[in-house]
């Protein structure tokens, strides 16, 4: 479990492609205190390290997740936002994240709003995802609060720490994002649809 405050930015350092799955090792100030075997969150997206070299260490995702993730369009020297998981007793400063992305969506708007910014996201709503005003969100891995929540887009506000120390300040118009619907949102919809 995560809780969506971003630790720390990796760099992808390189890609390797096996048959489905795609290698990516990234380099972290946090890679020294990282094991294998240990979920970390990129993106909002739970791997599991692999390998660990010097400040490098090496994650795989599988089809699965190259098809509902953003992770397949990395390419070396992005930026990712990255988070270990949680620790038992911690306190959530942010909202229960699992680091299963649910789907994506595009940015379709980013204004500047006197010292802050608001990121406008549009998503499929054929996938029965749903925000819902003032509720959490997951947005690349970060925990944010939605504004502005419509059928299929909605819009949260970053203030400059969240823009400086997570990639929003390399996210433009056009980009893809990964979305983690508020876990208890997911299954009281569920539970919803299940009743009608």
């Amino acid at each position: 479990m995560f809780t969506g405050i971003i630790e720390n930015l990796g760099i992808v350092e390189k890609l390797e492609k096996e048959n489905g799955n795609l290698h990516l090792t990234f380099n972290s100030s946090i890679t020294a205190e990282l094991k294998i075997d240990q979920s970390v969150a990129h993106n909002g997206v739970c791997l599991t390290v692999v390998n660990i070299e010097n400040d490098n260490y090496v994650v795989t995702a599988i089809q699965e997740t190259l098809d509902k993730t953003n992770i397949g369009a990395l390419k070396v020297g992005d930026l990712v936002n990255i988070e270990r998981a949680m620790k038992l007793g911690d306190r959530l400063d942010g909202h229960i994240v699992q680091g299963h992305v649910d789907q994506t969506a595009e940015c379709i708007s980013i204004s500047e709003e006197d010292g802050s910014w608001v990121f406008t996201f549009e998503y499929d709503k054929d996938l029965s995802n749903i925000t819902i005003e003032k509720g959490s969100i997951t947005v690349n891995g970060v925990s944010l609060t939605v504004v502005n929540s419509k059928i299929n887009q909605f819009s949260v506000a970053i203030i400059p720490y969240t823009y400086e120390h997570t990639t929003f300040k390399t996210l433009n118009v056009g980009d893809k994002v990964n979305l983690e619907f508020d876990v208890i949102g997911k299954y009281v919809k569920r539970l919803n649809d299940l009743r009608q």
